[in-house]
């Protein structure tokens, strides 16, 4: 009888330190600035709109940089009759659009 007790006291203290170092996580968890910054809808809503502003924004500019980019290269380029011609009508039309 006595090595039935002792056989179920085993798990129940791996059980309690198990259960122990859950709730450490747990709390550590709860405490995460992740977590903390976003403790409520408002606050997350806030801050994903933000997210996609910065987002939207950083996706065109650098798109519009690396176009440009592409465009005055191309421009340059007028050994390919094509390319060097469509690129200098786009370059012409840019200069066109700002000195509008």
């Amino acid at each position: 009888m006595t090595g039935d007790r002792h056989d179920k006291a085993e798990p129940e203290a791996a059980l309690r330190a198990e259960l122990r170092a859950l709730r450490t996580e747990l709390a550590r968890l709860n405490g995460h600035r992740f977590l903390r910054l976003h403790g409520s809808m408002p606050r997350l809503l806030a801050f994903n709109f933000a997210r996609g502003l910065a987002f939207g924004l950083g996706t065109v500019l650098g798109a519009s940089v690396l176009l440009s980019m592409a465009a005055w290269f191309f421009s340059q380029v007028e050994f390919l009759p094509i390319i060097g011609e469509w690129a200098a009508e786009i370059a012409r039309q840019m200069n066109a659009a700002v000195e509008n």
